[in-house]
């Protein structure tokens, strides 16, 4: 087996926690020479089952939201029989949680580490606080040697957000102590870190990897011209893994042939961290099932879902001590299905589908962002930027011109004839030649 380096240890002095017991599962498998990645389903579901009660008891006995939760929820003792019971745990909603700090606290403040926070633009924000070592000993105990091929010869560019959140921070910690990878800290354009100085940064060290989200790649495709670097030539990437964003498979296709490498999806939030990762094939979404349990639940009735129906995700951290998000609803909507990749790994696969204030209704049907964005992609002339604005369940389309000899008229004609013969919605299109570019979250959803 390859063995990941983890180049960096840290030890906690006199520490303990409940976590401790599942340390054993993963000295087995390292010893065995094998990862979660290819683990036997029966083995996977026997650890998970047992990181949840161990979860279950850390909650019960240390934070009085959670054992309340529990005990109205008819739980005489904090443990499930089987995976399956998991249901019968009350979910956790974000509206109950935003603007609390200590809600969900499951350890002495004194043990906090650090705390992030999301960017709080559907409400007040979430507070997530770590200790030292769910950073630094349990978040690094499995190892995903199929997902993350990086190594100590890899040069990893992170242009995420490092105020806040915990992308940045996360994938670094990532990098840097699995892998003992080199970071080049880019952030996102903030005063400090200008395009011009990330893009220079990434020519002189010759990044092998970066980090991002799809907009912000985008951004930095088509401004490396205007500085005088050229893509695959004076930087030259194996990959880039996308995250903070969603995006549709065409889009990645088109950062794929702008930046000469391969392009992978990841999949997480600051509540959660790493929820599931995209293998070589790009089929779906590897579910990380040595960090998260994942179910997919019908919004409306609450009730677990089966594969390949599509609903909303619904995450069980496994490997927190801090504060284990236990049931929570993520917001996104995705469906399941049984792994049968031709990568080897054994872990479910996720479909992502968007978040669910994000699903556009026209004439009285819902789409998925994504979809209307894979069509939309399918045009060349059309550029990665472009708004999707919905009125009345109508949809207009304002686009961007990409490298392309039509008129806006011509461009705006082929765009509304695409869209209504490959799925069948007779939209109003506007053609823009300008369309704002941002440093954050791209905005590209319109609710008029």
């Amino acid at each position: 087996m390859r063995a990941q380096s983890h180049k960096m240890t840290v030890s906690i002095d006199e520490h303990t926690s409940h976590l401790m017991q599942l340390r054993a599962f993963y000295n087995q498998l390292d010893e065995a020479g094998i990862t979660i990645e290819k683990l036997s389903r029966e083995k996977r579901d026997e650890y998970q089952l047992k990181a949840i009660n161990v979860t279950l008891e850390h909650i019960w006995n240390n934070n009085a939201f959670y054992r309340a939760a529990l005990e109205e929820a008819g739980f005489k003792q904090p443990s499930i029989d089987n995976l399956g019971q998991l249901a019968s745990v009350p979910l956790l909603k974000k509206d109950v949680i935003r603007g609390d700090k200590s809600k969900l606290l499951c350890v002495d403040p004194k043990e906090i580490g650090q705390v992030h926070l999301t960017s709080g633009t559907s409400g007040k924000p979430i507070y997530t606080s770590y200790t030292l070592a769910d950073q630094y000993v349990y978040d690094l105990l499995p190892k995903y040697l199929e997902l993350f091929p990086e190594s100590d010869s890899d040069i990893a560019a992170i242009a995420l957000p490092y105020e806040f959140a915990l992308p940045g921070l996360g994938f670094q910690r990532l990098f840097q102590f699995a892998f003992g990878t080199a970071i080049l800290s880019l952030g996102k354009g903030g005063y400090m870190a200008p395009i011009d100085k990330s893009l220079e940064l990434m020519k002189e060290y010759q990044a092998t990897v970066l980090v991002t989200t799809p907009s912000y790649a985008a951004l930095l495709a088509e401004e490396s011209g205007r500085f005088g670097i050229e893509l695959g030539r004076d930087i030259c990437l194996r990959r880039i893994v996308l995250t903070g964003e969603g995006c549709s498979n065409t889009f990645r296709q088109r950062l794929e042939k702008w930046w000469g490498c391969e392009v992978s999806f990841f999949y997480g939030s600051t509540e959660c961290g790493v929820i599931a990762v995209e293998c070589k094939e790009h089929k779906g979404y590897h579910l990380m099932d040595g960090h998260v349990k994942v179910e997919i639940i019908d919004p409306q009735t609450e009730a677990p879902l089966g594969y390949n129906d599509t609903g909303e995700i619904v995450v069980t951290t496994l490997l927190r001590e801090g504060m284990p998000m236990v049931r929570y609803r993520s917001g996104d909507i995705g469906y399941l299905q049984k792994s049968q990749c031709s990568c080897g790994i054994t872990m479910d696969v996720l479909h992502l589908r968007g978040r669910m204030e994000n699903m556009l209704t026209l004439d009285g049907n819902e789409y998925s962002p994504f979809l209307l964005e894979h069509f939309l992609m399918e045009i060349p002339e059309v550029s990665l930027w472009y708004h999707f604005i919905v009125n009345n369940d109508r949809l207009k389309i304002e686009a961007e011109p990409f490298r392309t000899a039509l008129t806006d008229e011509q461009l705006a004609a082929k765009v509304r004839k695409h869209m209504l013969d490959r799925l069948g919605i007779d939209c109003d299109v506007e053609i823009k030649r300008a369309l704002p570019r941002t440093f954050g979250k791209a905005t590209r959803i319109y609710m008029q």
